[in-house]
C-alpha cells in the first residue's frame, strides 16, 4: 500500500469513528433518564476505572448474543448494560488510545474500501442522485401505487445513511429528515407503521424496514417523538410473534414465513443496539424458527412445511441468525456454502427471482462472514450491479419500482463503508 493510500485509509477510519462517536453520544445523553429502568434487566457491575471499563465493554461486545445467558444484554450495538457506557464511544476511545501508543490503526477498525472502485463510486453517486431527485415533498418516493410504500421509503433512507449522511447532516441530510417525518406520520397509535393508501405485498415487510430505519436514525436524531413511536413499533413486533417464532404479512399472531421474519429480527437487533429493551425469549423463539426452516442442502425454505431451498430466503436465514447473535455453527457454514454455489455470475438465472431482496441479504451474510468469502463475493455482485445500472438515469429496475431497486443496489454497493451499526461486524 502507498503512503497516500495509508493516509486516505487513516482519514476514512477517523471520519467514521467520529460519526459513530457523535451518534453514540446523542443516544447516551437522550437515554440517561431511561437507563436506570432498562438496567434492571442486567446484573450489577462493580465500579472500574474508566480505561478498564472501556476495555471490558469492548471485549464483551465482540461476543454479544441476545439469546445467550451470561452475555452483555445487547445485540452488539450502542449500549453495554454491563458497564453502562456506549460501546461505540468505547471503540472510539480505544482507537484513539491505539493511535497514540502504537501510531497505527487496528485493521478491524478500518473502512474496507478496497472493493469500491472509482466506477463503483460513480455508480453509487448516480443512484443516490436518482433517489434524491425522485423524492416527493412529503418524503415518499416515485409515483403511482408504490409512491408511499413505507418499506421503499425506509430502504432509500438506509441507502442515504450508508453514504455517511445523517438526518439533517451531510449531503442527503434534508432527504433523511423528510423520510423520518414521513414514517413518523404513518405510525399508528398501536405502533404499526403502514400507509394504507400504498400498494404492498405484505404490510409487515414495510413495518420491519421502517422500524429498522428509525432505529438506525435514532442514534443521530434522538427526539422524543421518534423514541416514543420507535418503542411502540418494536413492541408491536414483539406482541405479534406467532407461536412458531416468526411473523407474516399482517400484524397478527397467525402464520409465519422466513421472508417476513428476517425483516422483524433486524428491526429488533437495531432497536436493541439503540438501547431499547427486547426480551431474550422473543429472539430465542425466532432462532428456533429459523433453524427449523433449513433444509439438508444448507438452503432455507419459505415456511416450516416441507419445501425447496432458494437463494433469497437462504441469504435471509443466515442474516436472521447473525442478527440474533449466532455467528458460528453448522447451520451458518452450510448456508454460506449454499450461497457460494449460487454466487453472482456463476450460474446465471438462479437468483433472478426477488433479485435485489436476495442480494441485499446475501451481501450482509458475506460481509459478516468476512475473509475469502467476502473478497470473492463483493467483486462478483458489484460487477453484476454495475452492468445492470441504467447509464442514463443512474437507477436500477425492479418490478416493485425503480426506487426500490436503486435503494437496494445502493445499499449493496456501499456495504464496505461500514457506517450503519446494523451492518457492522
Amino acid at each position: 500500500m502507498t503512503r497516500q493510500g495509508t493516509v486516505l485509509d487513516f482519514q476514512n477510519t477517523v471520519d467514521r469513528l467520529l460519526r459513530e462517536f457523535l451518534m453514540s453520544d446523542r443516544i447516551t445523553r437522550h437515554d440517561n433518564r431511561n437507563r436506570q429502568m432498562q438496567n434492571q434487566m442486567a446484573p450489577n457491575h462493580p465500579e472500574e476505572t474508566n480505561m478498564k471499563k472501556m476495555a471490558t465493554c469492548y471485549r464483551l461486545n465482540k461476543g454479544a448474543n441476545l439469546g445467550m445467558k451470561n452475555q452483555p444484554r445487547t445485540f452488539g450495538g450502542s449500549v453495554c448494560r454491563k458497564t453502562g457506557c456506549g460501546t461505540i464511544r468505547c471503540r472510539f476511545a480505544l482507537a484513539i488510545a491505539v493511535l497514540l501508543v502504537a501510531g497505527c490503526l487496528h485493521p478491524l477498525m478500518a473502512r474496507d474500501s478496497q472493493g469500491i472502485t472509482k466506477r463503483t463510486e460513480q455508480a453509487i453517486d448516480a443512484g443516490l442522485t436518482f433517489l434524491s431527485g425522485n423524492q416527493n415533498e412529503n418524503g415518499s418516493f416515485g409515483e403511482g401505487a408504490n409512491a408511499g410504500n413505507v418499506g421503499v421509503v425506509s430502504l432509500a433512507g438506509m441507502a442515504f445513511m450508508s453514504q455517511g449522511s445523517l438526518p439533517g447532516k451531510g449531503k442527503y441530510g434534508n432527504e433523511l429528515k423528510k423520510i423520518v417525518r414521513f414514517l413518523l406520520n404513518h405510525c399508528q397509535e398501536n405502533g404499526f407503521i403502514n400507509n394504507p393508501m400504498s400498494e404492498t405485498h405484505g404490510p409487515m415487510y414495510g413495518h420491519g424496514f421502517a422500524t429498522l430505519f428509525l432505529a438506525e436514525a435514532y442514534g443521530a436524531y434522538p427526539n422524543p417523538e421518534l423514541r416514543s413511536k420507535l418503542g411502540k413499533a418494536i413492541q408491536l413486533i414483539i406482541d405479534t410473534q406467532n407461536p412458531e417464532g416468526g411473523w407474516r404479512y399482517q400484524p397478527q399472531r397467525s402464520d409465519a414465513d422466513l421472508s417476513v421474519t428476517i425483516c422483524q429480527v433486524m428491526a429488533l437487533r437495531a432497536a436493541r443496539n439503540a438501547g431499547i429493551y427486547v426480551p431474550n425469549s422473543t429472539i430465542q423463539r425466532c432462532v428456533d424458527y429459523v433453524r427449523k426452516s433449513q433444509n439438508p442442502d444448507g438452503g432455507f425454505r419459505y415456511i416450516l412445511k416441507p419445501g425447496s431451498s432458494a437463494f433469497p430466503r437462504t441469504a435471509a436465514g443466515i442474516v436472521a441468525l447473525y442478527s440474533a447473535g449466532i455467528y458460528e455453527g453448522p447451520e451458518i457454514s452450510k448456508g454460506l456454502q449454499y450461497l457460494e454455489d449460487h454466487r453472482p455470475g456463476r450460474e446465471p438465472g438462479l437468483e433472478e427471482s426477488h433479485y435485489f431482496y436476495g442480494h441485499y441479504y446475501a451481501v450482509q451474510a458475506m460481509w459478516q462472514a468476512g475473509g475469502k468469502r467476502w473478497k470473492t463475493w463483493y467483486p462478483s455482485v458489484r460487477d453484476e450491479l454495475l452492468e445492470l445500472q441504467n447509464s442514463q438515469s443512474g437507477s436500477w429496475t425492479d418490478p416493485v419500482s425503480e426506487e426500490y431497486g436503486t435503494a437496494m443496489a445502493s445499499i449493496i454497493l456501499q456495504m464496505p463503508n461500514n457506517y450503519l451499526p446494523i451492518f457492522q461486524r
